[in-house]
């Protein structure tokens, strides 16, 4: 193992490039083959390094979550954002900003008050926002149902206010919940069928309706058709994580993102070995306890990204974390991980452990270390 990783300060976020590549090339292939256009969702890495391999990769502009995201990405010379959360009135004045200074900034509504405050704010500035209808295809959290007569009330107010009625979107975010091929082929199927139903009855009202935008990674991976379809987002999938590798679609050899820490201590007597890692460096994410296999905060791995089966951290404070063996206490747990040994630790939640820290450490086949930069705060 490269001297640097045995002196990088930790906790440390560790990305793996070659598994990075190969994740953003796995997900590509699949929008590819399905004959949509791939739009990544960015809040998980929210770094311009990474989305700058997704872009070579062949994605098509970009998803984010904050209009701080959006500012960020869109200085780095991305125009084409799509904010996918639903467009509280008093964030219109920074969305018509991005718009006015060239971004190609999309929005997203899902009720009858909210397009008329975009509306409203659009009328009064003189400009037609572009706005998607958010589709709740899977009662998961937000959107408006397929069949639902207020969805043709929304695309009126829209489209007669003057705005531009760009499409339907949906994210089939109860996909986390399952851990079948066939389930997760289903949900696919439930997620493209009810947003296409949803453009169909806004076109069948004289409404336009260019965009129909899926996706979740599960639900992106498992497609096995699109049509009617224009548009796939995902965003996990580029670094995956231990929630990933229980739904089934990625196995723990795919997670590119791993927390570098190192041993700090024992208390023999329950066979603990004590790290540096603790909540503040993997967050309090616990998404595997509510799955099937249950990885505490994270599994325990090599300095050199092997796992380490059974060894999992168990426990964290806000800057200790517990390494402990699943089962009975690990008798030789000083012996094993004597003080000052580096571990890398897998995280529950990519998207959480991410958020963590202001700066990745992007790690070669060759052993070489990039520092990257990461987004914060909205």
């Amino acid at each position: 193992m490269p001297n640097h990783l045995t002196t990088l300060d930790t906790p440390a976020a560790l990305i793996s490039l070659e598994k990075m590549q190969r994740n953003i090339a796995r997900m590509q292939q699949q929008a590819n083959a399905l004959g949509v256009r791939f739009r990544p969702h960015v809040k998980t890495t929210k770094c311009a390094d990474v989305v700058a391999a997704q872009r070579q990769a062949g994605a098509t502009g970009i998803t984010v979550s904050t209009l701080k995201e959006a500012d960020q990405f869109f200085a780095q010379g991305v125009t084409d954002i799509l904010y996918a959360v639903g467009m509280a009135p008093h964030r219109l004045a920074h969305a018509l900003d991005l718009r006015q200074r060239g971004c190609q900034l999309q929005i997203l509504t899902d009720s009858v008050q909210g397009a008329q405050a975009i509306a409203d704010f659009g009328k009064q500035h003189g400009h037609a926002f572009e706005v998607l209808i958010e589709i709740d295809t899977d009662g998961h959290r937000s959107g408006i149902q397929p069949e639902d007569a207020v969805l043709l009330e929304v695309g009126q107010v829209l489209h007669q206010g003057g705005m531009r009625l760009a499409g339907v979107l949906t994210h089939a975010g109860s996909s986390y919940e399952l851990h079948t091929p066939q389930a997760l082929m289903q949900l696919a199927e439930q997620e493209r069928t009810g947003c296409v139903r949803a453009a169909e009855r806004l076109r069948q009202a004289g409404l336009p309706c260019e965009i129909v935008s899926v996706g979740s990674t599960p639900t992106a991976l498992a497609a096995a058709s699109l049509q009617g379809v224009t548009e796939l987002r995902a965003g996990v999938y580029v670094f995956f994580d231990l929630v990933m590798r229980n739904v089934g679609v990625c196995r723990e050899e795919d997670i590119a993102l791993s927390v570098l820490t190192t041993v700090i201590g024992h208390q023999a007597d329950k066979g603990w070995a004590i790290v540096d890692a603790g909540w503040m460096a993997m967050s309090r994410d616990r998404g595997t306890s509510k799955q099937q296999r249950d990885f505490g905060y994270g599994q325990v791995c090599t300095l050199d990204g092997n796992p380490l089966p059974g060894y999992v951290l168990s426990g964290a404070n806000q800057e200790h974390g517990i390494v402990s063996a699943e089962g009975a206490a690990d008798t030789d747990i000083v012996q094993r991980f004597p003080t000052g040994t580096r571990l890398r630790i897998l995280p529950n939640h990519a998207c959480a452990t991410g958020a963590q820290f202001p700066e990745y450490h992007a790690l070669a086949d060759d052993g070489s270390l990039q520092t990257w930069g990461r987004f914060h705060g909205w």
